[in-house]
C-alpha cells in the first residue's frame, strides 16, 4: 500500500507556510503555523493581507476534538488495509451484478483540486459511469449552464480587480458582506476612494451589503429575470446597444430581445413584476446605459433557483448587447460559494462534464480523455444531478454511494427523504474528518480523512486563480488525504496502474497535460505550461489565474476581451428566455416565500466554525427572520413599535426584541426556531439560515422544508424560494444547561427533555444549551444525568415564582454540570464566565455567583458582540459614539471594531445613527 506523503519537517515548524482559506470563493491567502495564530497573506491577490473573522480563527477549529481518526466499519475501528477492501470488494459486487450505473460519488467544493481529479477519473474512467455530481451543483451549476449557453465553456472572463475599476457596481442575489467579505470590503474601499463609484443592490432583503448602496432594489422574490429581461428592451428602445459588437461577435439577438419584449414591454410592466416603483427601476436602467465600466456580480440569489440558468444569461444577456464582457472594469461576474467549487469544475466533478471543460455528449471530446487515461470505459452520458442521484438512492436505483468531504443530511433540499435514502441504501461510504455529522450517522464505513491545515494540493477560486494549499500540520491518527484514499480504493478495485500517485504534484502535472489536449477541443482552460513542473515548482507555486500556456506563462487577468469565445463558430449567444416567478407566491393566504442563505460568521453546516465559540457570539441560535406586518397578520405576539429599521436581526436577537419561537412548516418537513421581527425582510417572505443542523439544534435544518425543485438546465435546487407557514409556539419554561465535554459521571449522550434546543461551544471543554420545552421540566431528571452517587448537588428552587437552578460538582469540587430554567421568563447567566467556573474549582462564597449564573466582579453587560474578530461589543461601541467617535474611522480608533474584515461596518454605522438621533 502505498503511503501518502506528509509535510515535511520544514512545512511543521514553527515558522509560517503559505496557504489559503478553506472557506468561500474568495480565496484569500493565509500565513499559517503549527503554533501560532493565521494571518493574511499581504502578497496574495485575493485579500491583500486582509481575512474575514471565519478566517482569522482559523487556528481555533484545529485539533482532535470531534475528529474521525480512524477507518470504521459498522461501527468498528478497523486498518486501513481492511477498510479499503471493504470499500472496493463491495463496489466491485455491486457494479458486477447491478452495472456501472448502480453506484455513485457524491463529491464536495471543499476538496482540493486533486482529490477532485481522481474521483472524477475513477468513476467515469474506470468505473464508466457519469453517477458523481457534487455539491457544487447546489451553488454554482446554474452560472455553469450559463456560461457554457452563452460562451461555449464554463468561464468567469473577468477578475476581482474589475470591481475596482468598475464605475458601476451591480451586486444581485448576494448578501457581499457577509457571505464574501474580503470581495465585499475592496468594493467599499474603491467606493470610498471614488465616491462617484456607484453600487446597486438587488435583493428582496435589506442585507448588510446596503449600508454601501446608492440604490438597494428590493424586488419581489424571483423576479431578477424580468428586471433584466426589461433592461434588455430597455438598451434597445433607448438606442444603449453596441451595435457593432452584436453584429460581428454574438448570435441570437433578435430572438432573445423578442421574448424579452413579450415579458417586458416597457418600465411600467417591469416595475409590476419586480414589485418596485418605476422611478428606481428607470434610475438603474439610466446608470447601466451610460457606464460603460459595469460589473455585475452575482450569486446563490440568481443560482438558487428554479429558473436560475435563465436568470444567469438574463444578466448576460445586457452585457453582451453592451460589448462589456472581459475588458478592465466591465462584464458578468459569477462569484462562487467553496473555496474549490471551480477547481471541481476543471476536472469534471459535475455529473454532466468530463474533465478539462470537454463535454460528454460530445464523441470526439469523450476519446479525447478515453485515450489520455487509457481507461477501459467512458461514460457514455450525462449522471445523475445531485437531487436526482438521491431520489435514485431512495428507489434503490443506486445501491453503493461514497460521500466525500460534505453533508447532505443538511445540505440537500427535502433533506429528510435524504436522510431516509441513506439509511435504507445498501452500501454508504462517507469520507470526512469529523467523526459525528448528520450523514456520517448514515454510513456503513468512514474513512478520516486529512482536515484543513493537513491537505496539500490546489484550489482555485471566483477569478479562476490557482492557490497552493499546504499543510503545515502532521495527519492526525490514522487520517489520509481524499486523494489517497480514492486511489487505494482504485486499487483494490483493480486500477492500480492508473492510480499509482504518489504525491498531489503528480495529479496536478497529470491535470494539467490533459487540460492541453482540450485546448485542440476550442477550450479555453489550459494549463499546460504547468504539465511538466517539478515538485519543487509545485511546492513553491504562487498564486496565478488560468489560463497558463505558452501565450500566458504567468496567467491571464480576463477573457472574451476580444470577442472570441469558445463555441464552434466563436461568437457568443444570446439566450432567449421567458421570465417567470414561482407560482405559489402571492397566491395563497398566510403563505410566506422562505429564503435562506448564509449568516456572517459561519460557514455550511459548521462542521469546522462550529468548533469556535468565538463566531457564535454574533448570532447563536437558529432563527427566521420576518416583516412586523406579518408577525401581527399570523397574530404573533411582537413588540414592533421597538423594532428600530436600522437594526439587524442579531441586535434585535439580543436584546430579546419582538423574539418569541415558532414552528415553521412546508410540505416537507418543519422546524422550530426563534423568531425575529424586521422590516430589514420584505412583506410576504422570510429569511432562515443554512447553517443549523441536528448536532447543534432539535429541529432547524432549513433544508428540510426545501421542496426538491430543481432547474431543468442545471439540475440546482431552488432554496430561495419554498412556500411555508409560520405559527407561534409556547414553551412551559426557556433555559440554559452547561455541561462539560470531558470524561465525567456525566452521560455523554442526555436526552434532553424538550422541544428545542440549540448548542454551542462555550470554551475548549464546554458547551453550553438554550432550551425551551413543553413538557415539565424537573430536578430529578436532570439528577439521572449523572451516574455517581459521589456528586455534589446544590439546588435553588423557588416554586411559586417557577425558578430553578441545579449544579452538579464532581470530588475536587469542579463543575460538571450547570441549569437554569424558568416558567416565567428566560434566565440570562453570563455564559462566557460560567464557562471559565468549569476550569476550576468552586468553593465557599464562589457557589454562590456561580449557582445564581451571573459574577459580581464581571460589570455591567455589554450587550451582543457586534466585531467578532476583537469581540467588541455593543455597549462598548456605544460608549464610544456617546464620547464622539461619530465615524467608523473614529469607532475603530477607539475600540478596534470594523479595522479587521470590516464585516461588522454596517452595524456599527448602525449603532452610530442609533446612538446620535438619540
Amino acid at each position: 500500500m502505498r503511503s501518502a506523503v506528509p509535510p515535511s519537517e520544514a512545512d511543521m515548524s514553527s515558522s509560517c507556510v503559505k496557504t489559503t482559506c478553506p472557506y468561500c470563493g474568495v480565496g484569500c491567502g493565509v500565513k499559517a503555523s503549527a503554533s501560532e495564530p493565521v494571518s493574511g497573506d499581504t502578497q496574495h491577490p485575493a485579500n491583500r493581507g486582509r481575512l474575514c473573522v471565519k478566517g482569522s480563527s482559523l487556528h481555533e477549529t484545529l485539533g482532535n476534538r470531534d475528529r474521525l481518526l480512524m477507518p470504521r466499519v459498522d461501527g468498528r475501528d478497523v486498518p486501513w488495509s481492511a477498510a479499503l477492501a471493504t470499500v472496493a470488494d463491495r463496489f466491485n459486487q455491486i457494479i458486477a451484478q447491478h452495472g456501472p450505473d448502480s453506484v455513485a460519488f457524491y463529491v464536495s467544493g471543499q476538496l482540493l483540486t486533486e482529490d477532485y481529479y481522481v474521483a472524477n477519473k475513477l468513476m467515469k474512467g474506470f468505473i464508466g459511469s457519469g453517477n458523481i455530481d457534487t455539491n457544487s451543483r447546489l451553488c454554482m451549476s446554474s452560472a455553469v449552464a450559463a456560461h457554457k449557453r452563452a460562451f461555449g465553456e464554463d468561464v468567469v472572463p473577468g477578475c476581482y480587480e474589475d470591481l475596482e475599476l468598475a464605475d458601476l457596481v451591480v451586486l444581485t442575489g448576494s448578501n457581499t458582506a457577509w457571505a464574501h467579505p474580503i470581495v465585499y470590503q475592496r468594493i467599499a474601499a474603491a467606493k470610498e476612494r471614488r465616491p462617484d463609484m456607484r453600487v446597486v443592490v438587488i435583493d428582496p432583503r435589506k442585507t448588510a451589503t446596503c449600508d454601501i448602496a446608492d440604490l438597494h432594489l428590493a424586488i419581489a422574490p424571483g423576479s431578477d429575470a424580468f428586471l433584466f429581461s426589461g433592461l434588455l428592451v430597455w438598451l434597445a428602445d433607448e438606442e444603449y446597444l453596441d451595435s457593432d459588437y452584436i453584429d460581428q461577435h454574438t448570435n441570437g439577438f433578435d430572438q432573445a430581445l423578442r421574448q424579452a419584449r413579450e415579458a417586458c414591454a416597457d418600465v411600467a410592466q417591469v416595475a409590476l413584476h419586480c414589485g418596485l416603483n418605476e422611478a428606481d427601476v428607470k434610475k438603474f436602467y439610466r446608470w447601466f446605459a451610460r457606464t460603460a465600466k459595469t460589473v455585475t456580480l452575482f450569486s446563490q440569489g440568481i443560482n438558487q433557483s428554479e429558473t436560475g440558468t435563465d436568470k444567469g444569461n438574463s444578466i448576460i444577456n445586457v452585457h453582451l448587447a453592451t460589448g462589456r464582457v472581459g475588458l478592465p472594469g466591465s462584464g458578468p461576474f459569477s462569484i462562487t460559494g467553496q473555496p474549490n467549487a471551480m477547481g471541481g469544475r476543471e476536472v469534471g466533478g459535475l455529473s454532466n462534464q468530463l474533465a478539462a471543460h470537454l463535454d460528454i455528449e460530445n464523441p470526439l471530446h469523450r476519446g479525447v480523455v478515453q485515450d489520455f487515461w487509457q481507461s477501459p470505459e467512458i461514460c457514455r452520458e450525462p449522471g445523475l444531478k445531485a437531487v436526482d442521484m438521491f431520489d435514485a438512492v431512495a428507489s434503490g436505483k443506486i445501491k453503493a454511494i461514497w460521500i466525500m468531504a460534505t453533508n447532505p443530511v443538511v445540505s440537500l433540499p427535502n433533506s429528510e427523504q435524504v436522510r431516509q435514502a441513506l439509511m435504507n441504501c445498501e452500501f454508504v461510504v462517507v469520507s470526512d474528518c469529523i467523526a459525528n455529522t448528520d450523514t456520517s450517522l448514515c454510513a456503513n464505513v468512514l474513512l478520516p480523512a486529512s482536515g484543513w491545515g493537513e491537505k496539500d494540493g490546489t484550489v482555485t477560486n471566483s477569478e479562476r486563480c490557482i492557490s497552493r494549499q499546504r499543510a503545515f500540520l502532521p495527519l492526525l491518527g490514522e487520517s489520509k488525504p481524499d486523494w489517497w484514499i480514492v486511489s487505494q480504493v482504485a486499487a483494490y478495485m483493480g486500477h492500480a496502474q492508473a492510480f499509482d500517485y504518489d504525491s498531489a504534484a503528480a495529479i496536478f502535472r497529470e491535470h494539467a497535460a490533459l487540460s492541453k489536449s482540450a485546448t485542440q477541443q476550442n477550450r479555453v482552460f489550459d494549463l499546460s505550461s504547468l504539465a511538466t513542473m517539478s515538485d519543487e515548482r509545485y511546492a513553491r507555486l504562487e498564486p496565478l489565474q488560468w489560463p497558463v500556456n505558452d501565450a500566458a506563462p504567468n496567467g491571464q487577468k480576463r477573457l472574451y476581451g476580444d470577442g472570441k469565445f469558445s463555441t464552434a463558430d466563436g461568437r457568443a449567444v444570446f439566450v432567449a428566455i421567458t421570465p417567470s416567478v414561482p407560482s405559489f407566491i402571492g397566491k395563497t393566504e398566510n403563505v410566506l416565500c422562505l429564503n435562506s442563505g448564509r449568516v456572517r460568521d459561519q460557514w455550511h453546516t459548521m462542521t469546522r466554525t462550529g468548533r469556535t465559540s468565538k463566531l457564535f457570539r454574533h448570532i447563536a441560535e437558529p432563527f427566521i427572520e420576518m416583516h412586523p406586518m406579518d408577525a401581527r397578520a399570523l397574530t404573533l405576539p411582537i413588540e414592533a413599535d421597538v423594532v428600530k429599521e436600522h437594526l439587524g436581526s442579531a441586535r434585535a436577537e439580543a436584546e430579546n426584541v419582538g423574539i418569541e419561537y415558532v414552528e415553521v412548516n412546508s410540505a416537507h418537513g418543519s422546524a422550530l426556531v426563534k423568531l425575529v421581527v424586521t422590516p430589514s425582510q420584505q412583506r410576504g417572505s422570510v429569511f432562515m439560515p443554512i447553517h443549523w443542523n441536528d448536532q447543534f439544534a432539535s429541529r432547524a435544518r432549513v433544508d428540510a422544508l426545501v421542496a426538491p425543485i430543481t432547474d431543468p438546465h442545471s439540475g440546482q435546487p431552488a432554496f430561495k424560494q419554498t412556500a411555508v407557514t409560520v405559527k407561534s409556539w409556547q414553551p412551559q419554561w426557556q433555559g440554559w444547561l452547561l455541561r462539560s465535554s470531558l470524561p465525567t459521571s456525566l452521560q455523554q449522550d442526555i436526552q434532553l427533555p424538550c422541544e428545542y434546543w440549540a448548542r454551542m461551544p462555550l470554551t475548549g471543554c464546554v458547551d453550553g444549551w438554550a432550551l425551551a420545552g413543553q413538557s415539565p421540566m424537573s430536578i430529578a431528571l436532570v439528577k439521572q444525568w449523572v451516574t455517581d452517587p459521589l456528586v455534589e448537588w446544590i439546588e435553588l428552587c423557588d416554586e411559586e415564582q417557577g425558578h430553578y437552578r441545579v449544579v452538579a460538582l464532581d470530588a475536587q469540587c469542579r463543575p460538571i454540570l450547570w441549569m437554569a430554567w424558568s416558567e416565567q421568563s428566560n434566565p440570562k447567566p453570563d455564559l462566557e464566565w460560567l464557562a471559565e467556573q468549569f476550569e476550576q474549582t468552586v468553593r465557599g462564597a464562589d457557589r454562590i455567583g456561580f449557582v445564581s449564573g451571573v459574577s459580581a466582579q464581571r460589570g455591567p453587560d455589554l450587550g451582543a458582540v457586534v466585531c467578532s474578530c476583537f469581540q467588541v461589543r455593543e455597549r462598548t461601541i456605544e460608549a464610544a459614539v456617546a464620547a464622539g467617535a461619530d465615524t467608523v474611522e473614529k469607532v475603530g480608533r477607539s475600540c478596534r471594531a470594523g479595522t479587521n474584515c470590516g464585516s461588522c461596518i454596517p452595524e456599527v454605522r448602525a449603532l452610530i445613527e442609533c446612538v446620535t438621533s438619540l
